[in-house]
């Protein structure tokens, strides 16, 4: 009996604990995002940013939680440097007068215990406008090598470039952009 006792009263304690909110820093290896825009009409051109930071609350408890990304626009990879240098110029992502990209939530959506969605706004060129972000593949856990609860996803959202100020060669050169992002980030 007092066994059953004192792992009940070790449970009670330990319960508020499980129910705070966690924070998870993102993990910059592990998280890539990356755009789709299309090409005269041939085809579907990718890139994406090396350089992501940012942090991640979640209370699955509470079903609630935040987010806030900078994305560092000079980082972007088009495939070999003379087009990344057409992208960090003044005709696209501009980076020398935006240096960084910014995505803030603070309201995710869940589906009973697992977050859907998260509505925040994103800044790009100075500009912020809503976004949503749809995720799928929700997951926390123990990461195999390193032991850390770490939390991941894979993203999607759609927005147009236009509405940015980002005009350069519309229609040839779509409006339409969809995002596709992997992120994983670390419990602090």
């Amino acid at each position: 009996m007092k066994k059953y006792l004192a792992l009940t009263l070790l449970a009670a304690l330990a319960a508020p604990a499980l129910a705070e909110p966690a924070g998870y820093t993102i993990d910059g290896n592990h998280t890539f995002p990356a755009f789709e825009v299309d090409h005269l009409g041939f085809s579907t051109q990718r890139g994406r940013f090396n350089k992501t930071s940012g942090r991640i609350v979640l209370d699955l408890a509470a079903r609630q939680g935040t987010v806030d990304v900078t994305i560092d626009a000079a980082s972007i990879d088009m495939g070999f440097a003379k087009w990344n240098e057409n992208m960090r110029g003044e005709n696209y992502f501009n980076t020398a007068a935006h240096p960084a990209i910014h995505f803030k939530s603070e309201r995710l959506v869940f589906d009973n215990d697992t977050p859907v969605a998260a509505e925040g706004t994103i800044t790009l060129l100075g500009v912020t406008r809503p976004l949503s972000l749809a995720l799928t593949r929700f997951r926390c856990g123990p990461h195999p090598l390193n032991k850390r609860e770490t939390c991941g996803a894979d993203i999607t959202a759609q927005l147009k470039r236009s509405d940015f100020g980002m005009t350069k060669y519309i229609p040839s050169v779509g409006d339409d952009i969809r995002l596709v992002i992997a992120v994983e980030a670390f419990r602090e």
